[in-house]
């Protein structure tokens, strides 16, 4: 071997020096890591999970409005007539085949026949019978195509809520919503991609677990605005705080949030928290003001009812919706009635006057919505779609004074419709028995409804999945069919 390698290397550092210099190049190190890029400035974001992803093929549909109208609307006093109701009212309901469970129970009890308390009349080109009550949606008539006799898995709000909105009668599975920004993710970056507004009066049956995201990762799920106020509490700074220094507290939140994700392999709620600070911090300069539809012109606010208290709270919902969509908000959830009763379409007595005051609630938003929408050219790529978790029985509930008498579940004869992106408005699919209570033939599924809500965004229900538990799951799990008979 070489000397050399064994030469003197001379004097070296003292003791003092040595730790001196180790220790200010720990602390430059530990302070690098934390500061890196800099405290000062936006830090290398993590992951976009919201970024847009390219779709299965072209869609018609760049965003969707999904109306959700709790407690189980009754389509045989609204968009199915039926005028059999009215020559056998009074009478005992025939008993049917093709049903199962309690609506089976009900047709061998001794249930009679109940007319609606309703006028209907054909409304537009396509003759569409429709409530008269709905003055303003019943001349939209043509634009809109109609679901007969769509079946869910259950006779009970929990399960069809759950059902309606994420596909599968149990809890802990993806919204709609969920899937389409898994899919599809959002084109405006500063707001939530997928936005809830509920009733203000309170929340559905179920309340959060409607926009859950499941299995999917935590930052699919919806985010619910509030309906008056500051959309999001705590949205806003702490008084005294510069928009320089909240970005300084969340650099360094951030990095302390990422150290501990590191540890916790697969902890996607850890991920979520870390997305949605940075979302939030967004959102400071843009969701305050795309919520404040007080900047819309008086005409357009008059539009959606908003000088009318009755109809004013759904109005502005419908409002916020159309400035979110047209931001480039993907996915909004529109809930109507609270929970299940007397504030929500759940009409089990007083049918005529219960019926009658939802229906005023959302007649002129719901038109106007469509309307605004096609003035303002978005309809074609602007699916809206409008539906309950259930259907009602075509005999009545309860005895005595007509004025009291309702009408309970029924799984089997739900209608919704669709407009908008893709669809051909005016068509009609599916079909129910003379008295309303179910479809004709093969029944249309949910996930027929959702499927074809999915196909309008340009997403395959087939090929939208998610590796689960070991299996591959979607939205569609046990299989959808396209609706093609109401696609343009």
């Amino acid at each position: 071997m070489s000397d050399k390698i064994f030469a003197p290397l001379g004097p070296g550092p003292s003791r003092r020096e040595l730790l001196s210099r180790c220790w200010n190049g720990i602390g430059s190190l530990a302070f690098a890591a934390m500061a890196a890029p800099g405290l000062g400035e936006a830090a290398e974001a993590p992951k976009n999970l919201f970024a847009p992803k390219p779709p299965h093929f072209a869609p018609k549909a760049k965003g969707c409005i999904f109306m959700y109208m709790s407690g189980g609307v009754s389509q045989v006093d609204t968009f199915d007539y039926k005028p059999t109701l009215k020559k056998m009212a009074g009478k005992r309901m025939p008993i049917l085949p093709g049903v199962s469970g309690q609506i089976e129970a009900l047709l061998k009890a001794n249930n009679q026949v109940l007319a609606s308390p309703f006028e209907f009349a054909q409304f537009g080109q396509s003759g569409r019978h429709i409530n008269k009550l709905f003055e303003q949606l019943g001349p939209c008539a043509d634009d809109l195509a109609f679901l007969y006799g769509v079946k869910v898995d259950s006779n009970s709000h929990g399960a069809t809520t759950m059902h309606v909105n994420t596909g599968s009668i149990f809890l802990g599975n993806p919204s709609v919503g969920s899937w389409v920004l898994y899919g599809l993710g959002t084109e405006n970056q500063n707001v939530p991609g997928y936005i809830v507004l509920q009733d203000p009066r309170g929340g559905p049956m179920n309340g959060a677990a409607v926009w859950q995201s499941g299995y999917l990762p935590a930052s699919y799920q919806g985010t619910a605005l509030r309906s008056s106020g500051t959309p999001i509490l705590d949205l806003e700074s702490a008084p005294g705080v510069s928009r320089n220094e909240a970005r300084k507290e969340l650099d360094l939140l951030r990095w302390l949030n990422e150290q501990h994700a590191a540890k916790e392999k697969g902890a996607d709620d850890l991920e979520a928290r870390i997305a949605s600070y940075e979302l939030a911090f967004r959102m400071q300069t843009e969701a305050m003001d795309l919520v404040n539809v007080d900047k819309e012109p008086a005409h357009i606010r008059k539009l959606y009812g908003l000088d009318d208290p009755i109809a004013a709270p759904f109005g502005r919902q419908c409002l916020m919706a159309r400035r979110l969509v047209e931001s480039g908000v993907r996915f909004v959830l529109l809930i109507h009635g609270y929970e299940n009763g007397i504030q929500s379409w759940d009409q089990h007595n007083q049918l005529g006057e219960f019926l009658s005051q939802r229906v005023r609630e959302v007649d002129r938003p719901v038109a106007g919505l469509l309307k605004d929408l096609k003035q303002r050219g978005m309809m074609n790529d602007t699916l809206v779609s409008w539906t309950s978790e259930m259907g009602r029985t075509p005999f009545a509930q309860g005895n005595g004074d007509i004025v009291k008498l309702g009408r309970n579940h029924n799984q089997y004869g739900m209608v919704s419709w669709m407009a908008g992106g893709g669809i051909k408005g005016g068509a009609t699919v599916g079909q129910t028995d003379e008295f309303g209570l179910k479809g004709i033939g093969e029944s249309l599924r949910v996930r027929d409804f959702h499927a074809t809500v999915l196909h309008s965004l340009g997403l395959n229900d087939a090929a939208l999945t998610y590796l689960h538990q070991g299996r591959y799951k979607r939205l569609t799990d046990t299989g959808g069919t396209v609706l093609k008979d109401i696609l343009a």
